[in-house]
Parts: structure tokens; sequence; C-alpha cells
């Protein structure tokens, strides 16, 4: 599961894709500096997995990852091959959600490609960049099923409609994910053709250093702008972020935080918002050998969970034993949850929760 940065060129792309895998892509004044996408593995903040750590004091800590995916800037005219379009549209498609960067600062020595700051008229040209590429896909589609639906193929009737009120949609200039289809049809119809649209969304407005805290009215013009789209925005100061990033120890970084306001990079929200935007949770193994953060898909089962450690665990399971994190740090270990009769055992139909400290029994 991976999440792509996506935007106009010069908008701070790749200088926060450097913050946040500290990977140093190439990050220069002008567009097309990123040609092949970049791929970063990021740590997920959770504290969490620090608290356990305090409890077991294991050998080692390892925290769940989210990947990353710098994408080169689009430009207007991306969907018909401008720029370097048609490369870019495809690396988007293999991504599972968007994180869409807007610039949200004035830097009268920053080019913007075109020529001024409006992050709302930015997110348009965007927008209607993946929307042409998913009236593409839409149409080609159509053309398929209308020939089943003319010799009255029931199931392609049915999806022929579906596919109309996207095009509708599309045409008028909405996203596949905000255009109302019954989730069934959804899931049966929608969710095979991968729009570009379709993916989840967080808007993340690049600011400049006196708006880290509270944001700015360009910030606040955006919310405005998505409101019909129940999509996420944040805002941080991709630029203060690099510097943070280039400290050399953590009490550095923290004295740098303090001095601008901030609890916490904004760097560490925007993971979790991908990570959550991704719809992933966490589970934990506890042990003297590790603590670690397990990454798996909201909904999850006990096996299922367990086939993320190896697939002998999946294909064996026998059972999990099971802690509620918050369990684990009001008792303080393991043997004093047992104690207490707090630890569960769940078989194969239990469905994992986020936090839940677990250990599995397996037979291979």
């Amino acid at each position: 599961m991976k999440a792509g940065i996506v935007g106009l060129p010069n908008v701070g792309k790749s200088t926060l894709f450097n913050c946040l895998s500290n990977a140093k892509a190439q990050s220069a004044n002008f567009p097309f500096c990123t040609i092949e996408p970049n791929i970063g593995v990021v740590n997920v903040p959770d504290s969490r997995l620090e608290k356990l750590e305090e409890l077991v004091n294991p050998e080692r800590v390892l925290p769940a990852t989210v990947e990353i995916v710098d994408i080169a800037g689009l430009v207007k005219g991306a969907s018909k091959g401008e720029g370097l379009g048609n490369q870019f549209l495809g690396n988007i498609r293999e991504t599972d959600a968007i994180l869409h960067v807007l610039r949200c600062f004035d830097n009268d020595n920053i080019v913007h490609v075109d020529g001024s700051v409006d992050p709302i008229r930015d997110k348009e040209t965007i927008d209607m960049e993946l929307q042409l590429k998913d009236l593409e896909t839409v149409d080609k589609k159509l053309e398929k099923v209308k020939r089943a639906a003319r010799t009255g193929n029931k199931e392609a009737q049915k999806e022929e409609a579906v596919l109309l009120a996207i095009k509708t949609g599309l045409e008028a200039g909405t996203s596949v994910r905000a255009i109302e289809i019954e989730e069934e049809l959804r899931l049966e119809f929608v969710k095979p053709l991968q729009f570009i649209t379709d993916k989840p969304v967080m808007y993340v407005c690049n600011v400049d250093e006196e708006a880290a805290v509270n944001g700015n009215a360009y910030v606040e013009k955006v919310r405005e702008a998505v409101a019909a789209e129940n999509a996420e925005v944040i805002f941080l100061a991709v630029g203060t972020e690099a510097d943070i990033t280039e400290l050399e120890t953590y009490d550095e970084r923290q004295m740098f935080l303090e001095d601008l306001g901030l609890e916490e990079p904004g760097s560490a929200k925007l993971i979790r918002g991908a990570y959550k935007l991704l719809d992933l949770e966490t589970y934990f193994t506890a042990g003297v050998k590790e603590v670690r953060a397990w990454t798996i898909p909201v909904g999850a089962t006990a096996p299922q969970a367990a086939g993320v450690i190896h697939t002998d665990f999946e294909k064996g399971f026998i059972r999990a034993e099971v802690i509620a994190y918050d369990d684990y740090v009001a008792f303080g270990s393991e043997s004093k949850v047992k104690e207490a009769g707090k630890m569960r055992v769940e078989g194969k139909e239990y469905i994992v929760k986020d936090g839940d400290v677990m250990h599995f029994r397996f037979n291979v």
C-alpha cells in the first residue's frame, strides 16, 4: 500500500518527500526535476511503541512503515501528454492514495508555473487532468459494455448505468470519489477500474514558517473549496520541516520545534494521516527480543494479522492471545495482565483492533 505525492511543479513535493523519507530526491527550482518516481519507506510515528519499549526493554524496536511515492509535477495538458504527463499519470494510478500538495505561501524567489500563487486554481488544474484521464478510462469501458447491454444482458445494463453516471459526473468536473453511487455497485463496477479520482485524497498545504502553527488565509480557502469532498486538509511549512530534518540530534530538533510553537514536526502528522488514508492500522508484538508494530488493513482477522508476520502463521493458525494496549500499560507487563485475567484467547473470526498486543499459536 502506498501514497503518492502529487501537485504542480515547484510546490514543495520533493522537499516534502525528502523530509518524510530522508531519501534525498533531487530538489531544484525548476519544473520536472523529478523524472522517475522516488519511493521512500517511512516510519509511522506512534507514541504507543515508545511506551511498550519503556515497559518491555527489548533488544530492538521496529515501527510500522508506509510507502510514500514522489511523483513528478503535473502540468496543464498532462492528460494529453504535456510535460511528461502520461508517465506521471501512470505512476499515480499505481498508488493507493493521493497526498495533494498545494502551494500556500508567497515567495518571489520561487517561480510558480502559472506565474502567481492560487492554491484553488492549482487544485482545479490537477483535478481536471486526473478527471480527463478517468474519462478516457470510462469511455473505453463503455464501448465494450454498451455492446453487451444492447443484447439484453441485465448485468451489462446495470454496469452501463453506473458508467454513464460516472461519465456525467466527470464531465461536470466531479471526481469519482464524490459521485453518489450505491456501495454495492461501487464495489462491483467502479473499484475494479481503478479510477485515479476515486483514490482517497489528503490536501497538504505548504505554508511559510510564520503560518506553521495556525495556517493562513490560503489554507482557509482550501478548506472551503474541499468541504464537500470529505477529505482531510493539513498544513505544514515544508521548508522549515526540511531544516528540522537537517539537525543532528533529537534535542536540537525539539528545541527548534519549541521555538516555533510546535509539539511535533508536521511531517509526523502527515505520515499518520497517510497511514489512515490507506485504511491501515497497527497491532503490536512485545517480547524481550523485539517490540514491533505490524501493519494490517482495517478489518483484518486474527489469521490475516498472523500472516503479516509469516504465511505459515496464517496457514497453521490455532489461536491468538490478545491484550488490549490500554490494559498492557495499566498493568505494566504481560504476566500482570495474565494474573488480572485481562488476556483474551481469540479464534479465527476475531477482528483485530488497532493497538492490540498479540501472540499467535500456530501449527504447521
